[in-house]
């Protein structure tokens, strides 16, 4: 006597949930280029690392003798898996069975993997294709009354989905077209990445169109749309791209805020000196430059990871090591707006800081600001208020920071490229240019009456501008300890170690003071 029997009733059920919705919607699902949810996480985490939990809940069906027929598996998978090693959770939507919706889940599996994520401190990652389990029209009919979102008891979800982001690294893969919940729970991530033929968006096109919009998946939602909006952070051509992307996005990142960041080791010379930026800004103030580059040549070789790269475009933001120590760098790009702060920008300088707050990380910051953006659309969009709230997370964070001054600091905006009330380390390039605001435009207005008294008032404007230009060295600032030092841009790198050997020192682990559940 023996449990065989039982064995056997067990993997044939297993047998049914690999079937997923069946030949015909695999099938379909491979027809539109897309993987199903079991490829995909044996793609996405280490070989032969997963361990499925709940994989034989589902809808079973059973003859007049009460054995199984069929069982149709719910769609959401879930378990723990491992990935370079670290063990993480991966819950993924199952898009062969009702697309998805709430009329083939079961609300308990996607609940419990927030929790384990949340209750083991370890890494979520969210791989999304279609509703999320939000259910669909067909619902009422198949439930027999209409769903009060949240209900009773049904909100748990969506705590655990918004908490987790002060707790673990919350990772969201959008494979497909992600809408309702799909769409918050993408959103609700540190990092997110989807495909370039995916769309999200709150409601789709038939739902929209009776708003008088007629518009394709694209257009509402596609991947140009959702990235220029900050809505996604990153768009690939292909799901293997996306999750290369997540590994390693992950890999500069601590399981959970009661960790640090993993150091790695690293072959690249801390003492190296790139002759490239002894010329990489322009004596012309008026001519712009490539920052990319600047950052490429000061981290560790290849290790600059850039996210968010299409929203608030004047602002760089993204990974780095230096010495294979993860830091948050920050760098201005002086080709969208000559890198003035918009509302956008002011957004995103807010999301990225307080990440780094929340998962101890250093702050890097390569600055040529000249201020916040000015003109009407700029008040528009109440750019102001935002600089303000991101002078705020810069000024509330606790992280060790060093800002690196390349050219212009300017204004209101100038002032927050370093916390206040704490020591942050700061080092200023020869071609570094600062004042309340920038004489082009200021000078005609200060000096009105001895330029219109003038005979030759050119003459007497180009005459206080060269006098004016050379009080602006900031050698001069320095002699009057107004700014700390003054360095050879082929130091930079050399400093920016010494910043992150003496950052792991001093870093802390355990919750943040100002933690953020903001996605």
């Amino acid at each position: 006597m023996n449990w065989k029997p039982e064995l056997d009733e067990l993997a044939r059920r297993e047998a049914f949930a690999r079937e997923m919705g069946g030949v015909d919607k695999v099938k379909r699902q491979h027809d539109q280029g897309r993987l199903t949810v079991r490829e995909r996480i044996d793609k996405l985490i280490d070989k032969n690392s997963f361990h499925e939990i709940g994989a034989i809940s589902g809808i079973a069906e059973y003859d007049e003798n009460s054995e199984l027929k069929r069982l149709t598996p719910a769609n959401c998978v879930f378990g723990r898996g491992r990935i370079d090693g670290r063990t993480v959770v991966v819950v993924g939507d199952d898009f062969t069975v009702r697309g998805g919706s709430a009329d083939a889940s079961i609300s308990a599996k996607p609940l419990m993997a927030e929790e384990m994520a949340h209750d083991f401190r370890l890494p979520i990652i969210r791989v999304i294709e279609g509703s999320g389990g939000g259910g669909s029209v067909k619902t009422i009919e198949t439930r027999g009354a209409a769903n009060l979102p949240g209900g009773i008891g049904g909100t748990r979800w969506y705590w655990f989905t918004t908490a987790n982001m002060a707790r673990v690294p919350v990772v969201a893969l959008g494979l497909g077209s992600v809408a309702g919940l799909g769409a918050a729970r993408l959103a609700a991530s540190h990092y997110s990445v989807m495909t370039r033929n995916s769309a999200m968006f709150v409601a789709g096109p038939p739902v929209v169109k009776r708003l008088g919009q007629d518009l394709t998946k694209q257009e509402l939602g596609g991947a140009e749309i959702q990235t220029r909006a900050g809505g996604v952070d990153d768009a690939v051509d292909t799901e293997e791209e996306a999750f290369e992307r997540a590994r390693r996005f992950l890999s500069y990142l601590p399981s959970s805020v009661y960790d640090l960041p993993p150091t790695t080791t690293c072959s690249d010379d801390s003492e190296r000196a790139e002759e490239s930026l002894l010329k990489a800004v322009p004596r012309n103030r008026r001519q712009v430059y490539k920052m990319r580059p600047i950052i490429d040549a000061v981290v560790d070789k290849g290790s600059f990871f850039e996210v968010n790269a299409n929203f608030g475009r004047p602002i760089i933001t993204g990974l780095a090591r230096f010495e294979g120590r993860a830091v948050l760098l920050l760098a201005s790009d002086p080709f969208h707006y000559g890198g003035s702060w918009t509302a956008e920008a002011c957004q995103k300088v807010v999301r990225w800081v307080d990440f780094a707050e929340t998962f101890h990380l250093p702050v890097v910051y390569l600055m040529d600001c000249p201020g916040f953006m000015i003109g009407l659309e700029a008040e528009k969009s109440a750019t102001i208020r935002h600089g303000v709230r991101a002078m705020a997370a810069v000024n509330q964070s606790t992280v060790p920071w060093c800002t690196i001054i390349v050219r212009n600091a300017f204004g209101v905006a100038g002032v927050v490229h370093q916390p206040a009330n704490r020591y942050s380390m700061r080092y200023a390039w020869p071609s570094a240019y600062w004042g309340s605001l920038p004489l082009e435009g200021g000078i005609e207005a200060a000096y009105r009456a001895d330029i219109d008294g003038s005979d030759d008032p050119a003459a007497k404007l180009k005459e206080i501008e060269e006098r004016l230009n050379k009080l602006r060295s900031p050698f001069r600032s320095a002699e009057k300890f107004w700014v700390e030092e003054v360095i050879d841009p082929r130091k930079t790198r050399s400093l920016l170690c010494e910043f992150a050997r003496l950052a792991e020192r001093i870093r802390t682990v355990g919750p943040p003071s100002n933690m953020s559940t903001r996605p």
